[in-house]
């Protein structure tokens, strides 16, 4: 879907939306197979479900997945205790909210692994489904918090460098070309994008002259070929393009979908209604931006301009 970005509230609604559409993840560990398959019954709506059937095979899901929502763990399987497992998911892990589920009253595994942080709560077998749904709902909710407050710390640390960056650079630049290079680093590093781009543009026609930040490995959708980059130009505002199941790659053809693009932002750096040069974002993973880091986009978009009129 292509959206005018001047609307700051319907594009911020649509990535809710697509936001909305991610399920957490959930690692259920048992070496039951039945209880392994209730569990992923229970919950696969819900969530995006990881089955393992021991300790062992459930530490080679995470290396291969990385950290997930949930662990719901039994307590006494072979090889390795729900607890001992569960232990060593923290050190790579600290986030992940874990769940025992055990039918057995080893007091002593429980109570130091619910004081060591290792376990959230333990749930006695046979369990209540209703009483499991809760615990694990409320489980998410917890981790959804933690993550939203480290979030929330580092975008502000990262809003402060970004603006910091911009008006140091501007100062040290030796000329347009070395400017727009260091500022397209800062904003594909601040925005976690696989590539960033920032071309110059004049009379409404790009240039040779650009930035470009591209992570390892990761191929860039080039402006002069894009669609979406034309409608920037003609209308000075702002369009983003997010993958949609439905219209995958509308107008894009082979170069989006060669590059497994997610969503691709287009931003026009303008002054006094001339537009100097494009910001190009470009995602490979499903990102979330929310409303205060759209904003911010524009905002230090508006300092770069004034940074390259000076320079």
């Amino acid at each position: 879907m292509e959206l005018n970005f001047a609307n700051l509230d319907i594009i911020n609604s649509q990535l809710k939306s697509l936001e909305r559409k991610i399920k957490p993840k959930l690692l259920v560990v048992d070496d039951e197979p039945d209880n392994l398959d209730l569990l992923y019954r229970t919950f696969r709506r819900q969530f995006q479900v990881l089955k393992a059937e021991s300790g062992k095979d459930a530490l080679e899901i995470l290396k291969q997945e990385g950290e997930v929502a949930v662990i719901i763990s039994d307590q006494r399987m072979p090889e390795m205790k729900g607890t001992e497992f569960l232990s060593k998911t923290v050190p790579d892990f600290p986030d992940t909210v874990r769940i025992i589920l055990t039918g057995f009253t080893d007091v002593e595994d429980l109570v130091d692994a619910i004081n060591s942080g290792q376990v959230y709560k333990y749930i006695t077998k046979p369990w209540d489904p209703n009483e499991l749904r809760t615990v694990v709902d409320r489980a998410s909710v917890s981790y959804n918090m933690l993550k939203q407050r480290a979030e929330n710390l580092y975008r502000a640390q990262e809003q402060t460098e970004l603006m910091a960056t911009i008006l140091r650079t501007a100062q040290h630049s030796s000329s347009t070309a070395d400017y727009i290079e260091q500022i397209a680093q800062a904003f594909g590093k601040s925005f976690l994008a696989e590539v960033c781009i920032l071309q110059e543009v004049e009379e409404k026609q790009l240039t040779e002259d650009k930035g470009i930040y591209r992570g390892k490995d990761k191929l860039l959708i080039s402006l002069e070929n894009d669609p979406l980059t034309s409608k920037v130009i003609i209308t000075g505002e702002s369009h983003i393009w997010v993958k949609s199941s439905s219209t995958p790659y509308p107008e894009r053809g082979e170069a989006y979908e060669a590059t497994d693009l997610q969503m691709h932002l287009v931003v026009p750096v303008n002054y006094r209604n001339k537009t100097l040069a494009l910001l190009s974002l470009q995602w490979q993973q499903s990102p979330t931006l929310s409303e205060d880091e759209l904003k911010l986009i524009h905002l230090a978009v508006q300092q770069v301009a004034l940074a390259m009129i000076t320079i």
